[in-house]
């Protein structure tokens, strides 16, 4: 408990030094509560792209990090040698782009935009998918019973899925299955692991590339970096994309000069090619309109401009509240599905 990593980094700091100077960012904040608020302010790469236990979760009667813990040595310090690697322009391996993909992969799912998103999912379909899962378990061990089937074994990995099952038992003798799940941290860190375990090694291979910015021109990155388009035009553009949608674009800015990139199911532009100012202007555009709280960029010229931030005092105070009170929610959560 005294080394519990309590500060847990949602955008590792390995990967924000690139565009940092002397362990400082310039970072441009998109939820402020005032206008006083400056729109650029230089923050230390510790202070930054953090919530406190955001993947703690409690293990028994303590908290543990080890989920953290997993993401360090399973996706982020392995692809630390193939980022230096893409910044200095050096030459890499297979095993460096496959490390490199992982990085990403893990980056896509690990951040307070996409736990948003899966919760939000969850409650609207999770009571209803629950439901009927456990009607067909129940019509499973009644068919067992009869000695009409065996029950079939789970193809799901449920080690540490946030479940509690317990049977009433009626008067006239049957009983009442109920099955518990708390929509909560536990839950996303259980999916996290099972799409980064299980479903990242069923995807097909993608050709990957890295691009180029022109002269003149730099990336910028957020706290909400992995881009998933559905690219049509200019104009015609979302982020509802996926990585085993044909056609979908995956982006991730690797500094501000280099960006991950490919297309599922075409071959991708050659790698180390710099793209021409449109299409330049127009991917930075992209990367700053995904942001969730924070654009990091050494240009600060027109941000703002592209992405003008919101200014509520109420708005800003409630998601302080609510991320003040995550820890002990989450805990207390997990406590009482552990009775």
């Amino acid at each position: 408990m005294a080394n519990l990593r309590r500060d847990n980094h949602y955008v590792p700091k390995l990967y924000l030094k690139q565009w940092s100077h002397e362990g400082f960012i310039p970072t441009y904040r998109l939820l402020v509560p005032n206008e006083k608020y400056p729109l650029w302010k230089e923050q230390s790469l510790k202070g930054i792209a953090f919530h406190q236990h955001l993947y703690t979760y409690l293990a028994g009667q303590e908290e543990t990090d080890e989920f953290e813990k997993w993401l360090d040595q399973e996706f982020e310090n392995p692809a630390q040698e193939a980022i230096e690697r893409v910044v200095k322009e050096r030459s890499l391996s297979p095993e460096h782009w496959k490390k490199l993909v992982r990085f990403a992969a893990a980056q896509d799912v690990r951040t307070p935009a996409r736990l948003r998103e899966f919760l939000g999912r969850q409650r609207e379909i999770l009571p209803s998918m629950l439901g009927n899962s456990v009607e067909r378990s129940v019509h499973m061990m009644e068919r067992a019973v009869r000695g009409r089937g065996a029950l079939p074994e789970s193809k799901i990995d449920t080690a540490g899925f946030p479940m509690k099952v317990s049977i009433e038992k009626e008067s006239d003798g049957s009983g009442l299955l109920n099955a518990e799940v708390i929509i909560g941290r536990r839950l996303w860190l259980w999916n996290i692991r099972h799409l980064l375990t299980k479903t990242l090694g069923r995807l097909p291979r993608h050709r990957w590339t890295i691009l180029h910015a022109p002269p003149g021109i730099s990336w910028p990155t957020s706290d909400n970096p992995l881009i998933r388009l559905n690219f049509h035009d200019a104009r015609n553009y979302n982020f509802g994309g996926g990585w085993g949608v044909e056609n979908g674009e995956i982006l991730l800015p690797l500094s501000p000069k280099h960006l991950l990139y490919t297309c599922i199911g075409k071959r991708p532009w050659y790698r180390g090619k710099r793209l021409d100012e449109e299409n330049a202007q127009l991917m930075r555009k992209i990367i700053i309109e995904h942001a969730d709280r924070y654009v990091f960029s050494r240009d600060q010229s027109d941000i703002h401009l592209i992405r003008p931030r919101t200014v509520c005092s109420e708005t800003f105070k409630r998601e302080q509240d609510e991320w003040g009170n995550w820890r002990d929610e989450q805990c207390q959560a997990e406590a009482e599905l552990q009775r």
